[in-house]
């Protein structure tokens, strides 16, 4: 076994695909196979099962996926600090997002920060508020930005960019004209919802909460798995939702959705630096928060 063969097996796992990973390493499908077979003889058991369009870990494999990650970072962290040691900043970081702050605040700070410091490879790993966490936890990811506070005491999080969620509905709906409504307006309304583990989904309930709200007085008719997909659901007439103004912004400047806000509901929020309250960050983790609080005047959080 060797950290090679840990690197290929871990994108397996993440890309679900022998040959995907072949094609982001740079090897052919039978190499990669190669290699994850050897690590499944030095161990003794299966890691992967190759079904028809899918490679899955196995019990086995989802156990060492968990150690391979940890073990990958430590090789980060070890080549980030001899390389501050003398006196440079390079290396890998992986940062991770959950929709909005992934899809359209971290991609050009991640830019800039590669502009200024081009040995760094910076890597975007987009996900759920809660899966994100669960990954900090697990010591798989150092830095996350969220969409809502953890209850989790072993987080540490701090303010990064405020946000604001409205109500948005399609440009020919009958409150497409309003700038305001009531909430009880909502009631019989068809609602298109975020899947449980978002921290868009989460921040309307915790707002609701704070009213004596709750989910149940909304007229959910569909969960749906991101932004995007509810986004598109509004403008196919499915229902409505409310949305961070942020990632329906194109719309609304073109006319094909509209904004509304909801009296007696404060629907503001902040997006939140999220770590590890008691890991230290690597020299790279922390030379990426410096690089935030430039940019976004963040305060710096370190662990």
């Amino acid at each position: 076994m060797d950290l090679w063969q840990l690197d290929i097996f871990c994108k397996v796992v993440e890309l679900k695909s022998f040959s995907q990973a072949g094609k982001t390493v740079h090897l052919s499908q039978p190499t990669v196979s190669s290699h994850i077979k050897d690590l499944e003889t030095h161990f003794g058991c299966r890691l992967i099962d190759r079904l028809a369009r899918e490679a899955l870990p196995t019990r086995a494999g989802r156990l060492l996926y968990r150690y391979a990650r940890r073990i990958i970072r430590l090789r980060d962290e070890t080549e980030a600090a001899l390389a501050e040691f003398k006196g440079a900043i390079k290396g890998r970081l992986t940062v991770a997002g959950s929709t909005i702050p992934g899809g359209y605040i971290l991609p050009s700070v991640i830019g800039s920060f590669s502009r200024k410091y081009p040995e760094v490879t910076v890597s975007l790993a987009i996900g759920d508020t809660q899966k994100i966490i669960e990954r900090i936890l697990a010591g798989e990811l150092e830095l996350g930005v969220v969409g809502a506070r953890s209850g989790d005491k072993r987080i540490r999080q701090e303010k990064l960019v405020p946000d604001e969620m409205r109500l948005v509905v399609p440009s020919d709906h009958k409150w497409s004209h309003l700038r305001r409504i009531q909430f009880s307006m909502l009631a019989g309304e068809p609602f298109v919802a975020r899947e449980p583990g978002s921290g868009t989904l989460k921040s309307i309930q915790d707002s609701l909460q704070q009213k004596g709200f709750g989910l149940g007085d909304l007229n959910i008719i569909a969960e749906m798995g991101s932004t995007e997909a509810v986004r598109q659901a509004i403008k196919g007439n499915v229902g409505v939702s409310i949305l961070s103004t942020t990632a329906v912004a194109e719309e609304i400047s073109a006319g094909r959705l509209t904004a509304v806000g909801i009296d007696d509901i404060d629907l503001k929020r902040w997006f939140y630096l999220t770590c590890h309250r008691h890991r230290t960050l690597s020299p790279l983790s922390n030379a990426f928060l410096a690089f935030l609080e430039q940019v976004l005047g963040a305060p710096p959080a370190t662990a």
